[in-house]
C-alpha cells in the first residue's frame, strides 16, 4: 500500500482489482460506468481516501469509500484493504444474485439431448423453414 495522498482513478481501480487491466479500467471510466463523490470521473481524475465510488461492471454495481490509495497492484488480500463497500450496496448485489438464481433454477430444462429428428426440425425452425 501507498501512503500518497491521491492516485489517478483508473490505477486505482486497477490496484483495488476492480478491473483485470487498466485499460479495461479506463475503458469504463470513458464508458461512463464509474462516478467519483457523485459526478463522471475522468480516468486522470485524483482519488483521495474518505471519496465514494459508484462502479457499474456488468450486471453488478458496487458502492465503495476509498479507505486508502495504491498505485501498484498487490494480492487480493492488499487490495480488498483499499476500499469499504457500503452496506446497501452489498444488499443490493446480494438480492440481484439471488434473482438470478432463481431465474436459471426457474428455466425449464430438458430431459435428454435432442435426436438427429429433432436437430433438424429445431434447424428448420429457426432459419425460418418451419415446414415439416
Amino acid at each position: 500500500m501507498s501512503d500518497q495522498d491521491a492516485v489517478r482513478v483508473d490505477k486505482w481501480l486497477w490496484a483495488a482489482r476492480f478491473f483485470k487491466t487498466r485499460s479495461l479500467a479506463t475503458t469504463a471510466i470513458k464508458g461512463g460506468h464509474i462516478e467519483l463523490d457523485g459526478h463522471k470521473a475522468k480516468a486522470s481524475a485524483a482519488v483521495r481516501a474518505g471519496q465514494m465510488l459508484r462502479i457499474k461492471k456488468g450486471e453488478q454495481r458496487f458502492e465503495v469509500e476509498v479507505v486508502d490509495v495504491a498505485d501498484k497492484r498487490g494480492p487480493a488480500t492488499q487490495a480488498e484493504q483499499l476500499y469499504r463497500e457500503t452496506p446497501e450496496s452489498q444488499g443490493r448485489r446480494a438480492d440481484a444474485a439471488a434473482e438470478r438464481r432463481a431465474a436459471r433454477l426457474a428455466m425449464p430444462r430438458p430431459d435428454s439431448r435432442p435426436d438427429k429428428k429433432s436437430r433438424r426440425r429445431l434447424r428448420r425452425f429457426k432459419q425460418g423453414d418451419d415446414a415439416g
